[in-house]
């Protein structure tokens, strides 16, 4: 008995996942073209001629379903016949799919073997979560503003069996918020100086005096003051006699540069989708000493939100999140691996990444 097997972990409901293995239309964007076989409801025909280790059209048939947990199908390939078990658990996440391929009659060659595997994997690491990305943005009512923002999308998959009672289809019903990143210019202008004159100060009267009969009196004139009069008691003051602190001569010296930094921090973008992507952050200390407080901080796009994190605590503040750890030996490093749900299409990495102040390398 020959087995294959290959599993995913994936930021998806089960069902929307269940869709895309039982939809006729759905199955042969992510994996291989499909079609009803006619008069028999519970058997497809998948077109698997021509991919990686498969010798031929590969029909199937729906031998057990226990919607949306498993899925169990027989399958005939050129009188090689083999079973399919697909099973759904659901995670905190989104939901964990497992595909596991059991020979029952004659057996693949060792040239089949792994490039079927590797097909099976591909399928479901690559094209299966963009396809369930397609499926969510598809539910993303953009003419909320219309009356309403949800989308309702039925459930079309293989029925059951004959002789079993078929399961109350199910209504996907999703209200997924939409972000429209509205991108602005902005241009400092410079005024030019005010060329209107000052307003010279109103004229104030101050004391002449004119000598009589050999008495001196005081007869206010007017005059013109260009500046403003001062105070009695400003006018009054004596200068003080203590000299002023003379300047040192000794120049003063240059501030020294801020030290290295004591811990590093680089940025990879491990895997990327239709709107999500995984990223990798590496903390090395190349220093002498253990560093126990440290923290990365990272700012995501608008709308974007982060599934799970692998290597360190972390926490979310609308866009900004900071993950911390444990302390990073000497010459140590520390790995941090987060699975991020950004609403931009193709998005490939966060805006930023900084630890300790200093921007994180490669990004």
């Amino acid at each position: 008995m020959i087995e294959i097997g290959a599993q995913v972990d994936l930021s998806h409901p089960a069902e929307r996942v269940w869709r895309a293995l039982t939809d006729r239309e759905l199955l042969g964007r992510w994996f291989a073209e499909a079609e009803m076989v006619e008069g028999v409801p519970d058997r497809m025909l998948l077109h698997t001629a021509g991919l990686p280790g498969f010798e031929a059209n590969v029909e199937v048939e729906v031998t057990d379903r226990q919607e949306p947990d498993l899925l169990v199908l027989a399958c005939d390939e050129a009188g090689r016949l083999s079973e399919l078990t697909c099973t759904v658990t659901a995670t905190k996440q989104g939901c964990r799919l497992e595909l596991r391929e059991v020979s029952t009659h004659g057996a693949w060659s060792a040239e089949q073997h792994d490039p079927r595997e590797q097909q099976l994997r591909q399928a479901l690491t690559v094209r299966l979560p963009a396809i369930l990305d397609w499926i969510a943005f598809q539910q993303v009512d953009l003419r909320r503003a219309d009356g309403g923002m949800t989308a309702e999308l039925p459930l079309i998959g293989v029925r059951g069996r004959a002789g079993h009672n078929p399961r109350r289809r199910r209504t996907l019903v999703a209200v997924v918020a939409g972000v429209v990143l509205v991108a602005g210019t902005a241009a400092w202008v410079t005024l030019p100086p005010d060329s209107k004159p000052a307003a010279a100060p109103a004229p104030t009267e101050t004391a002449s005096p004119t000598v009589t009969a050999g008495r001196t009196t005081v007869a206010p004139t007017a005059t013109p003051s260009a500046r403003p009069s001062r105070s009695t008691a400003s006018a009054t003051a004596r200068p003080s006699r203590t000299p002023s602190a003379k300047p040192s001569r000794t120049p003063a010296s240059a501030a020294p540069p801020p030290p290295p930094a004591p811990i590093t921090a680089r940025y990879e973008t491990e895997s990327d989708r239709l709107f999500g992507y995984t990223g990798e952050i590496v903390v090395g200390n190349p220093g002498g000493a253990p560093v126990a407080d440290w923290a990365v901080v990272v700012t995501l796009a608008e709308g974007t939100t982060v599934d799970d994190v692998d290597g360190a605590n972390w926490r979310q503040d609308k866009r900004v999140i900071t993950f911390t750890g444990a302390a990073v030996a000497a010459g140590g490093s520390q790995t941090i691996s987060f699975d991020v749900r950004d609403s931009r299409p193709n998005a490939r990495e966060p805006e930023s990444c900084t630890i300790g102040g200093q921007p994180c390398a490669g990004l």
